[in-house]
C-alpha cells in the first residue's frame, strides 16, 4: 500500500464523510453483498474482511436504533469509507489491474485507524448482547 499516499486517503475520507446522510446509511446497507463480493475478488481488501463486515454491523445496529453509543462521526467515517469500496470509479479506477483496489485498502484503512476505538467498543457490546440468553 506504500504506493497510496495515505493523506490523500484520509481527505479522501474526510471528503466522503462529510457528504453522508441517513439515506447514504440505508443505500449502503442494501449494497452488502455488493461489498462482500469486492472483498472475495480482492485480496488487497480481503485483508480487512472481519472489519468491514463489523463496520456494516455496526451501521445496521446503528440504523435499527440498536446501538447508538457511537458518534455521527464514526457512522459517517464508515459509511464513507465502505461507499468509497463500491466507487468504482475513484481516486484510482477499480478497473487498473494491480492498482485499482490499492486505493480502496488504504481508505478503509485510514478509516480503521481513525474509528479504532469506536469499532472496538462496538464490537465488546455485540459480544456481550450475543452471550445474554434471549
Amino acid at each position: 500500500m506504500d504506493s497510496i499516499d495515505p493523506r490523500k486517503a484520509r481527505q479522501q475520507l474526510d471528503q466522503d464523510a462529510a457528504q453522508v446522510g441517513a439515506a447514504d446509511l440505508d443505500h449502503l446497507l442494501t449494497r452488502q453483498q455488493a461489498i462482500e463480493k469486492k472483498l472475495k475478488q480482492s485480496g488487497k481488501l480481503a485483508r480487512f474482511g472481519t472489519d468491514i463486515r463489523l463496520m456494516l454491523a455496526m451501521v445496521r445496529d446503528y440504523v435499527r436504533g440498536d446501538y447508538r453509543a457511537v458518534p455521527w462521526k464514526t457512522i459517517a467515517a464508515v459509511a464513507g469509507a465502505l461507499l468509497y469500496v463500491l466507487n468504482p470509479l475513484d481516486l484510482v479506477p477499480d478497473l487498473i489491474l494491480g492498482f485499482g483496489l490499492l486505493d480502496d485498502a488504504t481508505v478503509v484503512a485510514a478509516c480503521l485507524k481513525l474509528v479504532e476505538t469506536d469499532l472496538h467498543r462496538y464490537a465488546a457490546w455485540r459480544e456481550l448482547r450475543d452471550e445474554q440468553p434471549q
